[in-house]
Parts: structure tokens; C-alpha cells; sequence
């Protein structure tokens, strides 16, 4: 099946099978049925064979699934086996946070530049790396060659730093602002972040608990 083809929603699902097989191994299993799976998951073994049929047979019929082999195979689906150079703009709390918790390479990324415009800022070591001036970008993005970048900067800022980012070679976006990139870049691949949305959905589902 080609890839253009496979719904969001299947994609969405990769990383949990990804994080649940990694569980399972850890915890000793070798190998596992759809059926176990699903319990697990919360899904039903029949989603779970459909989903993984879109990119090949891994399983044995009377054996199950591998675990190893299944998330290994997952992994290289994911691009969990390149690690893509990634850069972050802004270094402010949200940014400090992403770049000192987030294990980049195990998410098939390597995060190689920090930025910012605050003077106060500028300098100081986050995660593993100093924060460099935004005027520094344009000459770090030629050297470097980064391909995705993060967004933790004012929706003001960010139409503005976005062309000038796609201009310099960034293909992918982890954006945490609002600013709707898809409008203006249809080619670029985004996926959005926007924890104040998934904090509402969590006091709907919490206060809809009344209503049953």
C-alpha cells in the first residue's frame, strides 16, 4: 500500500504500538497475539491486523507477532532508524523544557541548534547545547543543513520565521504556536502541538462524567 495512502489515524497509532511493544520487551515477552495486544491497547485484534497489513505481514498465523522483530520493523516505518538534524526556536520555559526532557534520538531526530533573541538568554546551556543568537541562524542552517525545526515563539513571530526557515531548508515543523502553517506551505510537513487544547478536551471529558 503506498504511503499517501494510509489514513492519519493509522499513522497516529504507530507510536503507541511502538511504545507498547517496547513495554512488552522490557518486560521479557518474545512473542504476542493480536488478541493479547488489543486487551492491552484497547483496540480490537481486528484494527490491529488492518493496521499493521498496511505496510506488510508480520505475523504468523498460530504464532502471533514477534515483539522484537515487530518494533523493530515499526521503528524503520517511523524513521526511527535516521536520526533527521532538528533545531529549536525559542528558549524561553517551553523550549528550555523540550530541549532538556525530550530523548531525541530515540524519536529519530538529533537536535543540533538552539535559538533566541533574548539577550539573557543567549549563551546559557540548554539540554546539551548553548543557545545561539538568531542572527546566527541563516550561517547555521548552510553549515548544518538542518531539516526540521521546533517552534516555541509568539504567533507574531512565527509567519516571519517560518519563511525564513523554509527558505534556509527546513522541510518539517513540531509547531507549538498557532499560526496555521499549512495556509501558506502546503508542501511542508507540520504536525502541531497545542497543549491548551488537549488540557480543554480533559475538562470536557471530566465534567461530562456528571452527565452520565
Amino acid at each position: 500500500m503506498a504511503k499517501d495512502s494510509i489514513s492519519n489515524s493509522v499513522i497516529r497509532r504507530l507510536p503507541r504500538y511502538y511504545r507498547f511493544l517496547g513495554e512488552l520487551e522490557n518486560n521479557g515477552y518474545v512473542r504476542i497475539s493480536s488478541r493479547e495486544l488489543s486487551e492491552r491497547m484497547g483496540l480490537t485484534a481486528s484494527q490491529i491486523r488492518q493496521d499493521f497489513n498496511c505496510f506488510g505481514e508480520f505475523g504468523q498465523q498460530g504464532y502471533g507477532y514477534n515483539v522484537s522483530d515487530l518494533r523493530s520493523e515499526i521503528g524503520k516505518i517511523l524513521g526511527l532508524d535516521v536520526q533527521t538534524p532538528m533545531i529549536l526556536l525559542g528558549a524561553g520555559n517551553l523550549g528550555t523544557a523540550i530541549a532538556s526532557h525530550i530523548e531525541f534520538e530515540n524519536k529519530g531526530f538529533d537536535l543540533i541548534g538552539v535559538f533566541d533573541k533574548n539577550p539573557e538568554i543567549i549563551g546559557k546551556e540548554v539540554g546539551s547545547l548553548k543557545v545561539k543568537n538568531l542572527t546566527e541562524l541563516e550561517d547555521f542552517c548552510k553549515e548544518n543543513k538542518p531539516v526540521a525545526a521546533i517552534l516555541c515563539i509568539p504567533m507574531g513571530a512565527a509567519e516571519k520565521m517560518v519563511d525564513l526557515l523554509i527558505k534556509n531548508g527546513i522541510k518539517a515543523f513540531w509547531n507549538y504556536t498557532h499560526y496555521d502553517i499549512k495556509e501558506n506551505h502546503n508542501d511542508i510537513v507540520v504536525e502541531n502541538v497545542h497543549l491548551g487544547d488537549s488540557l480543554t478536551t480533559l475538562s470536557y471529558r471530566l465534567n461530562s462524567l456528571d452527565s452520565e
